[in-house]
C-alpha cells in the first residue's frame, strides 16, 4: 500500500506542485490549503508523513498550531516544515515541536521528495528485526542499534528523530571525547545547522532520555566547544 503524504500549503500552485511531485514518486497525497480541513481529514485517515507550511492564510503560526495538534493525536508522525520563514527562532521553534526537518523555500521538489523517502527508509529500518551484535553500541544503560536506528536506555525505548539519533550515535561512539559543534553539525542531516540548533537538539534528546530515567545525566556540555557522552 502506498504511503500517504499530508500536505498543508495555502498557495494552491505550490500545493499542487508539491503533491504532483509526491505522486510521481508513488505516494498518495492528502493536499489542503486550510488547517482545519486538514486536521479533520487527518483525524479520519492519518497520514504517514506531513509536510506543513507555517503561514496558513491569515494564521501566521497556523502550521505550528497544526503540528502541535497532529503530534498530540499521532505522536510518531514525521513532520517536515516547508516555509518561507528563515528566522532562526522559527527554525528552533519547529524543531522543538518535534519536527524531523525544517526546509526553507525555494527548494527543489526532487530534493524534498528524496528527503521524504529517506525518512521512510529510516522508519522501515526501525521496524526490522535486529541483527545480533551488528552495529550495536552499548555503554552503561545505553543500547544503540545503528542498523535499525533504535535507542534504548535501561531497556526502555527512546524515540528519537533521525537527526537526534545521529547526534547520540556520534557522542556514544567515543564516550568521554568532546564532539565539537562543527562535528555534530556534520552528523546532522538537516538543512538547519547552527550552534543554537544543536543545543536545541541536545535539550530534546535529554528530555526524551529523562522520560525513561529522570536521573539521566550522560550528556555533558563542554562550554563553547561542544558535548560529550560521559564515561561513567
Amino acid at each position: 500500500m502506498a504511503k500517504v503524504i499530508g500536505i498543508v500549503e495555502d498557495d494552491k500552485d505550490q500545493l499542487e506542485n508539491c503533491a504532483s511531485a509526491m505522486r510521481r514518486k508513488g505516494y498518495d497525497t492528502m493536499p489542503f490549503t486550510k488547517a482545519h480541513e486538514a486536521l479533520a481529514a487527518f483525524g479520519k485517515r492519518p497520514p504517514d508523513l506531513a509536510v506543513l507550511d507555517i503561514i496558513l492564510g491569515g494564521e501566521v503560526d497556523g502550521g505550528f498550531d497544526l503540528c502541535r495538534k497532529l503530534l498530540a493525536a499521532q505522536p510518531g508522525l514525521p513532520v517536515i516544515f516547508l516555509t518561507d520563514r528563515i528566522d532562526e527562532i522559527d527554525k528552533i521553534s519547529g524543531l522543538r515541536m518535534g519536527a524531523w526537518d525544517y526546509v526553507t523555500k525555494p527548494v527543489s521538489l526532487n530534493f524534498l521528495v528524496e528527503k521524504v523517502a529517506a525518512i521512510f527508509r529510516i522508519m522501515e529500518s526501525r521496524a526490522k528485526p535486529p541483527k545480533a551484535g551488528d552495529g550495536v553500541i552499548t555503554h552503561g544503560g545505553l543500547a544503540l542499534d545503528e542498523n535499525r536506528m533504535t535507542v534504548k536506555w535501561n531497556n526502555e525505548p527512546v524515540d528519537l528523530t533521525l537527526t537526534e539519533f545521529r547526534i547520540v550515535a556520534a557522542l556514544a561512539r567515543r564516550p568521554g571525547d568532546v564532539k565539537s559543534y562543527e562535528s555534530l553539525m556534520e552528523s546532522s542531516i538537516q538543512t538547519v545547522v547552527a550552534n543554537n540548533t544543536i543545543n536545541t537538539h541536545i535539550r530534546h534528546i535529554r528530555k526524551k532520555f529523562m522520560a525513561a530515567d529522570p536521573s539521566f545525566d550522560m550528556i555533558e556540555n563542554e562550554y563553547a566547544l561542544g558535548y560529550r557522552w560521559a564515561e561513567k
